[in-house]
């Protein structure tokens, strides 16, 4: 390749100047770290160390849109709405799209700018008559990216820019299961009152029964007072459970972008606690690095910030520019764009901050800081997505062992109820054992119906730990 030439107008050391900063641009001498992607990590990522508690389904798109397994309308219009209104997903779109201009915007660098300029004035000198003066200029420059500050700068935005995309995802995530989750309170909610009203019912008819008692003597005054008391007991346990149900719809109303109240209709009607009908889809440790948007979004700003280092590197070194002028100058608009009125420059421009040497690498000492702090969050935030996955996976578990042992204990509980009746009924047991046998019952339905809830909740956040809720196919 022929060395560029020099017009002979410019002065011999000028052309020196404009020969370095092309051929160091042919020579693509960027300083800075290059970066190669994730970083290696020295955990073992190939199994879990809790047993996956269900069958592990192969098909990761059941992971996109979990909520579905659930085969649940209203989950499903509540995720629908959601998804749609949501004040928090709007705000996670606007900075994507925030960053994105910033990235063209950053990206603008590496093209020469041009700028076109015109004035006309009136002016007087002296006793000479007045006369008008008719400016017209284009201005271009363009900055020869020698050492790579443009292309760093270039990268660390398009990262930037694929960080917010990730912080959305990651939101997405987290939003989709504060819904279900509301979800499932609210039916728990509802389950855990129609079980209160139920068990009022039954001590109900208990303290009619003691009072037609006591009319025929057959009961003592002692056991009516027992009997009203569990009554009232029972009855004072209702108002908490409405007023939980009732916040749970506000909660889920806001979430979906809407005022308190507002999806009452749709919430109001009574339900059951939602139960998964698929798979779970578990697949090893490595696959949250691809999975977790917050993962992806750590991993999208150690990329940035390594980028950054570059670009505080290259400070140390010149900045060459390619400049010219063309400018017309005239006292008549005829004359304006003639040979007459036009003059021209043009050439090669450094700048190099050759006394603040200190002030630069000071900089670059804070990059590497920088840098060597996005390695250890996303090492941290592996570590705690795997740390999520466990701890869903062992409460999943063990709640499914706890509801098993609660529903022994319901049924056994209401075969002690009947018997405690009738064996009072009969004067083999006193009425204290009836009272007995009512409260351990309904406080072991309602521990249950908890406890249904619970394995439907840690489902629900071992879903979210996994990443799941948005379509990794579809990601760049």
């Amino acid at each position: 390749m022929k060395p560029p030439v020099v017009p002979s107008c410019c002065p011999a050391w000028l052309g020196r100047l404009l020969l370095l900063p092309v051929s160091c641009l042919l020579a693509a001498c960027a300083v800075g770290p290059d970066y190669s992607g994730p970083p290696a990590l020295e955990y073992d990522l190939s199994t879990w160390q809790q047993e996956s508690p269900a069958a592990v389904a192969t098909d990761p798109t059941a992971l996109g849109r979990w909520w579905t397994s659930f085969d649940d309308e209203t989950l499903e219009e509540l995720v629908l709405q959601t998804l749609a209104a949501n004040h928090d997903l709007a705000q996670a779109a606007s900075r994507v799209r925030e960053a994105r201009a910033q990235r063209r915007q950053v990206g603008a660098a590496a093209w020469p700018s041009l700028d076109l300029s015109g004035s006309a004035v009136r002016r007087k000198q002296g006793e000479a008559d007045s006369e008008s003066l008719y400016i017209s200029g284009l201005d271009a420059s363009w900055e020869l990216d020698i050492f790579g500050r443009v292309q760093r700068s270039r990268k660390a935005a398009q990262a930037d820019a694929m960080a917010a995309l990730e912080s959305g995802r990651a939101l997405r995530v987290s939003l989709l299961a504060e819904v279900a989750l509301n979800y499932v309170d609210l039916r728990a909610f509802q389950t855990r009152l129609r079980l209160a009203v139920a068990n009022v019912h039954r001590q109900q008819q208990t303290y009619d029964l003691i009072q037609k008692r006591l009319e025929l003597g057959l009961a003592s005054e002692l056991e009516l007072r027992e009997g009203e008391s569990n009554l009232a007991n029972t009855r004072a346990l209702i108002p908490p459970i409405e007023t939980g149900l009732r916040r749970t719809m506000h909660r889920l109303a806001v979430l979906a972008g809407k005022q308190p109240g507002a999806l009452d209709p749709l919430l109001e009607e009574d339900g059951n606690i939602p139960v998964a009908r698929l798979d779970i889809v578990v697949g090893i440790p490595a696959d949250l690095l691809r999975r977790r948007p917050d993962i992806r979004q750590a991993e999208r700003q150690l990329a940035a910030q390594t980028a950054r280092v570059g670009v505080a590197k290259a400070d140390l070194y010149p900045r060459f520019t390619l400049n010219g002028t063309l400018s017309f100058q005239a006292t008549d608009t005829a004359d304006l764009f003639t040979s007459m009125s036009r003059a021209g420059s043009f050439g090669p421009a450094f700048q190099w901050n050759i006394f603040n040497a200190g002030s630069v690498r000071s900089n670059i000492t804070v990059q590497n800081e920088r840098q060597r702090q996005a390695l250890l969050a996303y090492e941290k935030s592996v570590l705690q997505a795997l740390e999520e996955v466990e701890n869903a996976m062992v409460s999943y578990a063990r709640e499914l062992d706890r509801r098993r042992e609660l529903q022994r204990a319901v049924a056994a509980s209401r075969q002690s109820v009947r018997l405690a009746r009738t064996m009072y009924m009969d004067g083999l047991r006193d009425f204290s054992h009836v009272l007995d046998s009512q409260r351990n019952l309904f406080l072991q339905e309602d521990q249950l119906a908890e406890s249904h809830a619970a394995v439907t909740a840690h489902l629900i956040r071992l879903y979210k730990a996994l990443g799941g809720g948005w379509s990794i196919r579809s990601a760049p």
